[in-house]
């Protein structure tokens, strides 16, 4: 599973959605916009935080620690 954090460099809430993932023990990778424009065309991403599994936008927003367990069954 590949599990994608695409924020922008000053996001305040990807940290805190990092930090989340971790403590489900969910492996993923931090992918900023500014570093990455193609992705974020491509997914049409606009605004940050967007978790992104298995190349497809899951949540456009920072989803609760519940949305989290729901989407990885934990």
């Amino acid at each position: 599973m590949d599990v994608l954090i695409v924020a922008t460099k000053n996001c305040s809430h990807c940290k805190n959605m990092s930090k989340e993932l971790n403590d489900l023990g969910i492996e993923h990778r931090i992918v900023y916009a500014e570093d990455d424009a193609e992705l974020c065309q491509q997914l049409e991403i606009r605004h940050s935080p967007n978790l992104v599994v298995d190349g497809e936008v899951i949540f456009r927003k920072q989803p609760t620690e519940e949305e989290l367990r729901s989407v990885f069954n934990c």
